[in-house]
């Protein structure tokens, strides 16, 4: 299960890396938080870039909505998802957990 956590912008959403991976996807859960592979190098932010836009397309969301809070140097990292709820993250995230 995801760990997510209501925030005053919106849902706070754990994160955890495998940056380098031969395709970008998604892995599951892992610890509590939702595991993503990128191909982009953990190499001056480029795997956070990739997290971005990875977690923009799966989630459907804009660009300006997703913001790393926490953890830009660590494979586990915090990112904040603007201008959502609990229950529309978690609505999205049953539907992707159940495709992959």
């Amino acid at each position: 299960m995801i760990l997510l956590q209501q925030h005053a912008e919106g849902v706070i959403l754990p994160v955890r890396a495998q940056p380098g991976a031969r395709k970008n996807a998604v892995l599951g859960e892992q610890n509590g938080a939702l595991k993503l592979a990128v191909t982009a190098p953990a190499d001056q932010g480029k795997a956070n870039k990739a997290l971005v836009e990875l977690l923009c397309e799966i989630l459907d969301l804009k660009r300006s909505q997703v913001e790393l809070l926490k953890g830009d140097k660590s494979r586990d990292k915090r990112f904040l998802i603007h201008g959502v709820n609990l229950a529309d993250i978690q609505g999205r995230f049953g539907k992707l957990l159940q495709a992959s």
